[in-house]
C-alpha cells in the first residue's frame, strides 16, 4: 500500500442549471432599461414597493403549480419551526400578502411598481431559466375595467419609451370571463373541473409558441417536444379541441353545430356576456385616448398561464422577426403581460378586494431592445489608469493622490494594483480592460512636477496606421508631458477628443 497521500481533489466550479451570471454590460444595459420603465410608471401616478424573496408557501398559494407537493413548481424548504416557506415564483402574489397584511394604512387605490428576481422550480432550457426578473405594476382598490384600459395603454407607452416603434408591437386583450363560458360550453364548468380547465387554459396559452397543431395535441393527449420529454394533455376530444381552438383564432363558425352551441352558451352564461361587454368598454376607451388597433388590440386567442385571473387579461407582443437557434425567422413574441386578479388579495381578507396588474419578463425585452439595437446608447468609458513606478508608501500616496483628484472631479480613474514592478505588464491591463488614457509618473517627472499623460485609444491607432518616421511626426502625438497641476484639465480635453473621434467614427 502506498504511503503518498492523495492529493485533495480540486473543487469543481460550475453554475447551476436554470441560473446565469451577469456581465457588467448586461447590468448596465438592464439598470438602462428599467430607468425608462419607471419613467412611464411614475408619469401614470405609480409608487414603488419591494416586498421578500421568500414568502410562506400557503401565502404565494397553489396558482402556478399543479400537484400537491409543496415544492412543485417553486423552491420551497422548512424553518425551525416546520413551516414552508418558498422562493416567490412572481410578484404579484407577494403583493396580495402585503397588501392584506397592511389593509388599514394603505390608500385605496393602492398604485404600486417593483421590480425583482422571481423563480421556478422547472427544467430549464434555451431562453428558459429558473431565476429571471420582472417589473410589474399593479393597481389594487379599483374595481372598474378603466383600470385595465390604463393598464394596456401604460404597456403600449413603456413599448414605445423604449424606443419600440409602432407597428412592432401590439398589445393584445380578452377576458377570462369569455373563456370561461367557450370551457363551459365544452362541459367543463363547475368546482369538480378546475384542474381540467387549468390545464386547458396552460395549453391554450402555447398558442404563440407551438401553434395550432402543437395546442391540438396538449389539448387532447399531450404532446412530446424535441428532446423527447412528453407533456401530459388536458383529455379533450378532438372534437371538443376542434371547439376551443376555432373560437380562440376567430374561426367558430366553421359548421352549424359549433356555431350553435357557441350562441348557446353566450346566452346562457352571464360571465360570458359581461366579458364581452367589459372588452367592449375597454375598446371604447383606448381607441378615445388616441390607441388604435395597430396598438392595442381584442384578441380571443389571448389567455395567461396563471390560475389566478379572474376578468381581462392582457399581453404585451412583440411583431417583428428574430432568428432562432435553428436559424429560423420566427415572431418575438409575447415580453409580458398580466390581468385582472379580484380573488388573490381576497382570500386573506374575507371581502372583496378587486385589483389587476402586468408584468413585464426583463431579461426578454434586453433580449429584445438588444436585437432592435435600442441597448447600449449609454456610454460607459472604463477608467483612466493611473501607472505605479515606484512601491514605496510616498510614491503610492502621491499616486493615489492623482487618482482621488481625478475622481472627485467626475473622472473614471484608478490606480494599478497588481505588481507594478514589470511596467510592460500594466500597459497591458490598461489594453485589456479598455483604458482610454494612462497616467505616468517615474523619478525623473517627479523631480520636474510633472505627468505624462498617454493617450492609449489614439496610441493604438497610430500603431497600427504609421509606417515610417515621417508619418509618426505628422501625426497627432498619443503622449503628452504636462504640469501635475494640469493633470486633471489636460485629461478631461483628451477624454472630449476621444469622445468627438468616437461620434466622427460612428
Amino acid at each position: 500500500m502506498s504511503d503518498k497521500k492523495k492529493k485533495p481533489q480540486k473543487l469543481k466550479a460550475r453554475l447551476p442549471r436554470g441560473f446565469g451570471d451577469r456581465s457588467a454590460a448586461d447590468i448596465r444595459a438592464t439598470e438602462e432599461m428599467v430607468a425608462k420603465i419607471k419613467a412611464v410608471y411614475e408619469n401614470y401616478g405609480f409608487d414603488p414597493v419591494e416586498t421578500p424573496m421568500f414568502e410562506y408557501t400557503d401565502a404565494l398559494g397553489k396558482f402556478l403549480p399543479d400537484s400537491d407537493r409543496p415544492n412543485e413548481g417553486v423552491f420551497s424548504l422548512q424553518d425551525d419551526d416546520d413551516q414552508w416557506m418558498s422562493l416567490r415564483y412572481d410578484l404579484t402574489a407577494p403583493l396580495a400578502r402585503h397588501v392584506a397584511e397592511n389593509f388599514n394604512d394603505i390608500q385605496l387605490p393602492y398604485r404600486t411598481y417593483r421590480n425583482g428576481y422571481v423563480f421556478r422550480n422547472e427544467k430549464p432550457g434555451p431562453g428558459r431559466f429558473r431565476q429571471f426578473m420582472q417589473f410589474d405594476a399593479d393597481v389594487v382598490g379599483a374595481p372598474g375595467v378603466q383600470t385595465d384600459a390604463e393598464m394596456c395603454m401604460m404597456m403600449a407607452d413603456t413599448m414605445e419609451a423604449l424606443g419600440i416603434a409602432r407597428g412592432d408591437y401590439v398589445i393584445r386583450v380578452n377576458n377570462r370571463k369569455v373563456l370561461d363560458g367557450v370551457l363551459e360550453a365544452i362541459g367543463l364548468g363547475g368546482d369538480e373541473n378546475a384542474a381540467q380547465r387549468l390545464t386547458v387554459l396552460r395549453a391554450i396559452d402555447k398558442l404563440d409558441k407551438f401553434g395550432v397543431e402543437g395546442v391540438m395535441l396538449l389539448l387532447q393527449d399531450g404532446r412530446k417536444d424535441e428532446s423527447g420529454d412528453f407533456t401530459k394533455g388536458a383529455g379533450l376530444s378532438e372534437r371538443q379541441a376542434s371547439f376551443v381552438v376555432k373560437v380562440l383564432t376567430n374561426e367558430h363558425a366553421v359548421d352549424g353545430t359549433e356555431e350553435l352551441e357557441f350562441n348557446s352558451v353566450a346566452k346562457q352564461t352571464e360571465g360570458f356576456v359581461s366579458g364581452f361587454d367589459e372588452l367592449d368598454t375597454i375598446r371604447k376607451i383606448v381607441r378615445s385616448s388616441g390607441y388604435e388597433e395597430n396598438r392595442i388590440k381584442i384578441d380571443p386567442s389571448v389567455v395567461r398561464g396563471l390560475e389566478y385571473y379572474t376578468g381581462p387579461v392582457y399581453e404585451a407582443e412583440l411583431t417583428f422577426d428574430v432568428t432562432n437557434e435553428k436559424g429560423e425567422k420566427v415572431v418575438f413574441g409575447s415580453v409580458g403581460g398580466g390581468g385582472r386578479y379580484d380573488g388573490l388579495v381576497s382570500r386573506f381578507m374575507g371581502q372583496p378586494v378587486p385589483a389587476t396588474g402586468f408584468s413585464i419578463g426583463v431579461s426578454r425585452l434586453m433580449t429584445a431592445l438588444k436585437n432592435l439595437g435600442k441597448l447600449g446608447a449609454s456610454e460607459v468609458i472604463e477608467p483612466v489608469l493611473v501607472t505605479v513606478m515606484d512601491g514605496d508608501a510616498e510614491a503610492m500616496g502621491r499616486y493615489q493622490k492623482m487618482t482621488q483628484e481625478l475622481r472627485r472631479e467626475g473622472i473614471r480613474a484608478e490606480m494599478y494594483q497588481g505588481n507594478w514592478k514589470k511596467f510592460g505588464n500594466q500597459l497591458k491591463y490598461a489594453d485589456r480592460r479598455g483604458c482610454p488614457i494612462a497616467i505616468i509618473q517615474g523619478g525623473d517627472e517627479r523631480a520636474a512636477g510633472t505627468v505624462q499623460i498617454k493617450d492609449l485609444i489614439e496610441g493604438k491607432r497610430l500603431s497600427g496606421e504609421i509606417e515610417d518616421n515621417a508619418e509618426w511626426r505628422e501625426a497627432r502625438v498619443a503622449q503628452k508631458t504636462v504640469a501635475e497641476g494640469d493633470l486633471v484639465a489636460e485629461v478631461r480635453a483628451m477624454l472630449a477628443a476621444q469622445a468627438e473621434d468616437r461620434q466622427r467614427g460612428a
